[in-house]
């Protein structure tokens, strides 16, 4: 196939005519992708084409580029380039792979690919932040954002709005029409400033190395510390406190995960982390284990605590803790049950 220096020599002022710029833009896909598109030719228009193509001037790159881009306006109309290529848009998507289709229609291509990566970086988010931020948000827009994102971040996000807000946000999502090019690009411009928002929040190491240093500290100093800095500044206080998980917080975890969380806790660690707790967070412990060692944990506890160092105490719920940190953060358990984390 010839390329672009060997075209005839013609003035760059000379028009192109249908069948020229059907043979500029099959010159342009390369050997391959052309190729898969010739069989879909009678053989008058290969005929015409060959000869276009034979004594097609040289095409400068930012013409080559407004062909493209008139190619693609003209299948969107339902035109082809051809008299008889209306079914181009068709006949592209039969001979060349959707890769190959997005690299010819370059402003399809990048609308797709921007489209693409709003959702998926919205995936990457906290649902729970996501269903905060869009609770702001009209009905209507929360339905289509639900209906982009993938099924089971959706899902996620869903469960975490409110229980008076599902149902009209469910009925709007199933009922959603064609949203109009302008809505979808206001929309999405605002997801993208959520993201923004929420990336930036997620990349700040402040609040998480603070809620780290505080997780080494008894409740009482915990306690101390948020309110301290709470008359400071309210805003730096909210966005600790949800980083924070001490040995105290146990008793608000979902029965389910507080289950999942003692299951592979020696009872030795669970015993010293037991001792000198209050009665109610002691319950909900022992509720969370096995019988059997229960029975084992509460008679090592009738002894009493007499010799006992306080920093075993502390290192044993020090690590119980930093177990329910590192399963949380991996999905498998919730730390605070979602009533309780409202509270």
């Amino acid at each position: 196939m010839m390329d672009f220096e060997s075209f005839g020599a013609q003035t760059p002022a000379h028009p192109l005519s249908q069948t020229d710029k059907a043979a500029a833009v099959l010159l342009a896909m390369g050997k391959s992708v052309a190729g898969k598109l010739l069989k879909f030719f009678t053989q008058s228009e290969l005929q015409a084409i060959i000869a276009a193509a034979q004594s097609l001037r040289a095409i400068p790159p930012h013409e080559l580029e407004a062909l493209v881009n008139e190619f693609e306006d003209l299948f969107t109309e339902g035109a082809g380039l051809m008299d008889n290529a209306r079914a181009i848009e068709s006949i592209l998507e039969e001979g060349l792979t959707p890769d190959e289709v997005d690299g010819l229609l370059g402003r399809r291509a990048t609308f797709q690919s921007y489209e693409a990566n709003i959702w998926d970086r919205l995936q990457e988010c906290d649902p729970v932040l996501v269903a905060q931020a869009l609770a702001k948000e009209h009905p209507q827009t929360i339905a289509y954002v639900l209906s982009m994102m993938p099924s089971s971040f959706g899902a996620k996000v869903l469960l975490q709005l409110s229980e008076t807000q599902r149902p009209d946000i469910l009925n709007r999502a199933v009922n959603i029409k064609n949203v109009s090019p302008k809505a979808a690009a206001i929309i999405e411009a605002r997801v993208m400033e959520m993201i923004d928002e929420m990336e930036a929040e997620r990349n700040s190491p402040g609040p998480a190395k603070i809620a780290e240093v505080m997780n080494e500290l008894e409740k009482g100093q915990v306690d101390t510390l948020l309110a301290s800095l709470e008359t400071i500044n309210t805003d730096s206080a909210k966005k600790v406190r949800p980083k924070i998980f001490l040995f105290d917080d146990i008793l608000f975890m979902p029965q389910r995960s507080r289950v999942q969380l003692f299951n592979d806790v020696s009872t030795d660690i669970i015993t010293m982390a037991l001792r000198g707790s209050a009665p109610d967070l002691r319950e909900s412990v022992l509720a969370s284990i096995g019988a059997r060692q229960r029975r084992m944990i509460e008679s090592d506890l009738a002894v009493g605590d007499a010799g006992i160092n306080p920093r075993d105490i502390a290192i044993a719920r020090r690590s119980i803790t930093q177990e329910a940190i590192r399963l949380a953060a991996g999905g498998q358990l919730e730390l605070k049950d979602k009533e309780a984390a409202a509270a």
